[in-house]
């Protein structure tokens, strides 16, 4: 195994208990080991994402095999190969998605879960770049089939999720239209690409996404909120669309019509990333290689509204991230190469 040279313990957050933020933890554990098809990076930046927060509250558990660590992304730089790996080179500045451990000075990762670092970014904005586009990777490009002439509605539209989503709708020639809280938040989505922002605090997103596209609905639909939107969401629809179902910060449990999805050939799906195989994962990265690292590197995609906080800061992190006034992206500042 080639490496450079790593010292045997780390700095870490650990969740010490499910809870509120306050059980976060700095603490000083052992640097992992890269197994074989794995690489070790030096963290610079891990970035902090809402499934960070469900593993904090107890609701969103690590698989078996992974770190109990929290954090899904990072940049950095290649510590050490693991047997068997010889894509990636000791000292290669990456981006990688981690299946937990993140909130670390090293994490250990699958190699085909590791892409490059956008030249063109630092390490705090390529950050944020692994846990949205994979997810949308996943979800909004594969599943729902992201196409040119399309109008997708994206729920929580100036969150992480919201500006990567805006941004491959406008890649692929959709139309991205966007629900907001406040004015600031509708200013920052605009600034991402968006078409149009509904504030949902005073306007009702169904009537709006229907004036909008002069009755016929969105084709796809982004949401996170769950709840009473579910029901809501079908009635927003095209004919033939998709609601994609990321999240359900808004409650599990919902009353929907069926009829709807019957009658307007509706598909309602939904999916988590980090169960998914490595295999699986593997090849999000390199569809992201060959069509969304171009389109960062010629500036067509550009990183979102960053606020940073130390490693040691997670707590504070998470708090931030749960406040209402929250837009853009968090990500936490670990090694020295940021």
């Amino acid at each position: 195994m080639a490496s450079m040279t790593i010292k045997d313990q780390m700095q870490a957050i650990e969740i010490s208990a499910p809870g509120g933020p306050e059980v976060l933890k700095p603490i000083v554990t052992a640097t992992p080991v890269p197994r074989p098809g794995e690489v070790l990076i030096a963290v610079a930046v891990a970035g902090v994402n809402g499934p960070d927060i469900s593993q904090r509250q107890g609701a969103y558990p690590p698989p078996a095999d992974s770190s109990p660590l929290p954090g899904l992304e990072v940049s950095g730089v290649v510590a050490a190969l693991g047997e068997g790996e010889t894509r990636l080179a000791v000292g290669d500045a990456v981006v990688a998605l981690c299946n937990g451990g993140g909130y670390a000075a090293y994490v250990a990762v699958p190699a085909g879960q590791v892409l490059p670092k956008p030249e063109n970014w630092s390490h705090v904005e390529a950050a944020t770049l692994p846990e949205t586009f994979f997810t949308l990777q996943q979800t909004l490009i594969e599943r729902a089939g992201l196409a040119a002439g399309q109008t997708v509605l994206v729920h929580g539209g100036s969150g992480g999720i919201g500006a990567s989503a805006i941004q491959l709708c406008r890649l692929y020639g959709a139309t991205p239209i966007v629900t907001v809280s406040s004015a600031q938040k509708a200013e920052y989505a605009r600034s991402m690409g968006a078409a149009h922002t509904i504030d949902y605090t005073s306007e009702d997103f169904v009537e709006r996404i229907k004036a909008l596209t002069t009755g016929r609905g969105a084709d796809i639909i982004i949401d996170i909120i769950g709840g009473d939107y579910a029901n809501r969401n079908l009635k927003a629809c095209a004919y033939g669309g998709h609601v994609i179902q990321l999240a359900i910060r808004g409650g599990a449990k919902a009353e929907i019509n069926l009829g709807l999805i019957l009658m307007n050939a509706l598909t309602l799906s939904g999916s988590t990333l980090r169960p998914q195989t490595a295999a699986t994962k593997a090849r999000f990265a390199q569809a992201l290689h060959t069509k969304i690292w171009p389109a960062i590197g010629a500036g067509n995609i550009v990183p979102p509204h960053i606020r940073t906080f130390p490693l040691e800061n997670a707590a504070d992190a998470h708090r931030a991230m749960e406040a209402k006034d929250h837009f853009g992206k968090i990500v936490l500042m670990v090694g020295p190469d940021q």
